[in-house]
């Protein structure tokens, strides 16, 4: 017990008040010895939720404390009497986020529009975008969106039932409930909610048994005006095993994807999540973290955390060193960037063979991917002209004339401006 509570001002200092007592008050000790730590909790939504987004975070600062071999592990205590009341089934309260709110979803290209359809759901639930289905990749800010959601209906109307459950859960509830005799009251109680928000509806593949359920009260809610939103890594098309009446009902309402987050919307992101806990990063270290972390949020925010907790750690102020330092595990690959690197990326992208760009053919399909090789070897490495010459064996003036081109192609053409700025970001 004595580890627990020598861990808890770590966290609350890591996760900010609200945070910590939402997430990490709950939590008990269900196990301690000298080398690890089992958390217990009653209730299942904060047990998950903290296994999914906080547990790497809380064994980071435990090994820091205890040692590198230390270990933390999380039951969720959820184990439920066949005696329970058959009449009746409970519904988790609302566990939502503090940190998980509109005003703090930094917005970019990649989710605006997803994060327009949740606010336009939120304030009209049942009315607008019903049911709203939201994709995309693991980390990308899905469930960020269903607890602002969730948040801004109770806020408007704190009679509303709201309920917010990870399909996981919804499953075995319904396994629970067969196995109780208790249907009934499943199916009184999940179609008598005002809300449903659904995270990863792509487990429900598969189960029959679950679909055929889910189905019904997914029409009960629908044709009632009772607004139901999913999320989910990949779009209903793409989901296998799943029934062709659910696809149908999906694709009935509005379909919003999220896509990873460009370099300026990562930095965006960082910042905000340094300042909602007290910190203000160096704009370079902000691009060190933003540059190397380039398709998870989650895992952002999770550098981010290690990163400061090891600066506190080792009484030293954020920088570039010390944050290759505390992520130098998690971005083992610090090696410098080489002009075979390059070739090797570019001519990936274009589907060409390395000993096409390097060959004499002047054809349009391999002059321009050699000319992009040739201005990012320059504009990352800044090797001299005729050192990039010699490794595509050309004259200097070759390579002069090819950057010198590209340049101009870059102002003249956002899209493939775009795309060098993204060939770029992968080496910087």
């Amino acid at each position: 017990m004595d580890r627990w509570r020598e861990l808890q001002p770590h966290l609350q200092q890591l996760l900010g008040a609200e945070d910590y007592r939402t997430w990490i008050e709950p939590l008990g000790v269900q196990k301690t010895t000298e080398s690890s730590l089992v958390l217990a909790c009653d209730n299942a939504i904060v047990a998950d939720w903290v296994r999914d987004h906080l547990l790497h975070d809380i064994g980071t600062v435990a090994r820091s404390q205890f040692g590198s071999e230390f270990t933390v592990e999380i039951d969720s205590g959820d184990d439920r009497s066949d005696t329970a009341d058959p009449s009746r089934v409970t519904l988790p309260g609302h566990p939502f986020s503090s940190a998980f709110v509109f005003e703090r979803f930094v917005q970019g290209t990649s989710n605006q529009f997803a994060a327009a359809a949740a606010e336009a759901v939120a304030d009209q639930p049942g009315e607008a975008y019903n049911p709203l289905y939201i994709y995309g990749g693991s980390g990308l800010g899905k469930t960020h969106l269903l607890h602002a959601i969730g948040h801004r209906v109770i806020a408007a109307n704190p009679e509303c039932k709201v309920t917010y459950m990870t399909t996981e859960q919804f499953v075995n509830e319904l396994i629970n409930c067969i196995r109780r005799q208790q249907m009934e009251a499943f199916r009184q109680t999940f179609r008598g909610v005002d809300v449903l928000l659904l995270d990863d509806i792509q487990f429900i593949a598969g189960k029959e048994r679950t679909q055929e359920e889910f189905f019904h009260t997914f029409n009960t809610l629908q044709s009632t005006g009772r607004q139901v939103v999913f999320t989910s890594d990949a779009r209903p098309a793409d989901i296998p095993g799943l029934e062709e009446r659910l696809r149908s009902r999906f694709l009935q309402g509005l379909i919003a994807d999220i896509q990873p987050p460009d370099l300026e919307t990562r930095c965006a992101i960082l910042r905000e999540k340094a300042r909602a806990i007290g910190w203000e990063l160096p704009e370079d270290t902000v691009l060190f973290i933003s540059r190397r972390v380039q398709k998870n949020v989650r895992e952002l925010e999770g550098c981010l955390n290690r990163a400061i907790a090891y600066a506190q750690l080792k009484n030293a102020k954020i920088s570039v060193d010390v944050v290759r330092l505390a992520l130098f595990e998690l971005l083992p690959d610090e090696r410098e960037t080489t002009p075979a690197d390059i070739i090797r990326f570019v001519a990936q992208h274009y589907g060409i063979r390395v000993a096409d760009l390097k060959g004499r053919s002047n054809r349009r399909s391999i002059a321009l991917p050699r000319q992009v090789s040739m201005y990012l070897i320059r504009d990352i490495l800044d090797l001299s002209f005729p050192e990039i010459g010699k490794i595509f064996s050309k004259h200097h003036s070759t390579v002069m004339y090819a950057v010198d081109a590209i340049s101009k192609m870059r102002l003249s053409n956002p899209d493939f401006d775009s795309t060098l700025t993204s060939f770029r970001e992968h080496f910087t």
